[in-house]
């Protein structure tokens, strides 16, 4: 229970408000509505507050006071404080002659091309950083396979074993499950018109040329390139970046190289792996539709060729550059505040997975044309 109370009582034009007791948080949350509504509610030319029976004032009371006082000169009048602690008019003394603004809770509303212009600017912006990221990246990958010695490889195995080690089991399980289904779907099509024969030859060429690079990669950008993202943001977050720039070490050179090395080398790897987990899923169909086990491999590899196998590590090589580009480059980007974070590794994962998929549209027509 709280000892805070109010009394408000007319004096010919004047308002009396007695104050007394302890005007704490608690204490002035209890009386505050009946001071702002008595206040509001009765006439008067001028507002007299009476603090005599006031044993304790803080931060909360000095409110109270400053909200009665805008309230009196909405009203034209003026405000007197009576009867004032010598301690208590001091604290009051701090913010009683400075104006304080009211709090804006509405945005101004922007129109459609205010909006539209940012946005385009914000994508301009954020194009000109990834070519810039690109540039250099690609600057020192070049400069680290000319000079090996540079390189941190401790710090590239510790990456490799986040990116694939770690991996495996995810990516070994969705292969097997993937090649299970496909099969699965494939031969109740093709059972109508007896080519369950040529379940193999689909699940390897799509497998191979298509499916591995690109799920593994996707897989990957949802997992390594948000830690990617987090990790770097949190050092940047932590003023670490700084450090690093401060004692003359290059944030890209010692954080970022690693982990492009790394991711790919990993990634094409984890694509064959892939790529023979999902035969393994194709091989158990096809054994339970009654095909044997040397079928099933003959059909695979003697349809596939080394073109579509090369053509598949090639999409994983650059699908890996852009889950491990895409990563660092949104944890560099990381800005301040309690959320940054997450919003850094929310932003690599959705950038990482449209541009791989913008990739790989761009490898669909290049192979279309070139007839491969």
């Amino acid at each position: 229970m709280t000892d805070a109370q109010i009394s408000i009582s007319p004096q010919g034009n004047s308002l009396h408000v007695a104050l007394s007791g302890r005007l704490d948080a608690a204490g002035t949350a209890a009386i505050w509505s009946a001071a702002v509504k008595g206040v509001s509610a009765a006439p008067f030319t001028a507002l007299t507050a009476d603090c005599s029976g006031v044993t304790y004032m803080d931060g909360s009371g000095v409110a109270l006071l400053v909200k009665l006082r805008k309230m009196a000169a909405q009203k034209n009048s003026a405000m007197t404080l009576a009867n004032l602690r010598e301690k208590d008019s001091q604290l009051v003394g701090l913010t009683w002659n400075i104006d304080l603004p009211e709090w804006q809770t509405s945005k101004e509303r922007r129109g459609l091309a205010t909006a539209l212009g940012e946005m385009t600017n914000e994508l301009w912006l954020g194009i000109r950083a990834m070519v810039a990221f690109v540039g250099e990246s690609t600057l020192l990958l070049g400069q680290a396979l000319l000079h090996p010695g540079q390189v941190r490889w401790k710090d590239v195995v510790l990456s490799c074993i986040n990116v694939g080690v770690e991996s495996l089991f995810i990516i070994a399980l969705i292969g097997f499950l993937m090649g299970l289904i496909m099969s699965f779907q494939s031969a109740i099509s093709l059972q109508r018109f007896g080519g369950e024969i040529f379940v193999p030859n689909m699940l390897g060429l799509v497998m191979f040329r298509e499916m591995g690079p690109l799920v593994t990669s996707i897989l990957l950008a949802a997992r390594s390139g948000s830690a990617f993202a987090a990790e770097i943001g949190t050092m940047k977050i932590n003023e670490e970046l700084d450090a690093l720039t401060t004692m003359g070490l290059s944030p890209m050179r010692f954080l970022v190289v690693p982990k492009l090395l790394a991711t790919m080398m990993v990634i094409p790897l984890m694509t064959m792996f892939f790529n023979l987990a999902s035969l393994v899923g194709g091989a158990v169909v096809m054994l339970s539709l009654g095909y044997p086990l040397v079928t099933f491999t003959s059909r695979v590899f003697s349809y596939l060729t080394l073109t579509d196998f090369w053509g598949g590590m090639a999409k994983a090589l650059v699908f890996s550059f852009l889950v491990a580009g895409v990563g660092c480059l949104r944890g560099m980007q990381t800005r301040s505040g309690a959320s940054a974070v997450g919003l850094s590794t929310t932003s690599a994962v959705v950038s990482g997975i449209i541009l791989i998929a913008f990739a790989d549209g761009l490898f669909a027509m290049a192979f279309y044309y070139i007839g491969i």
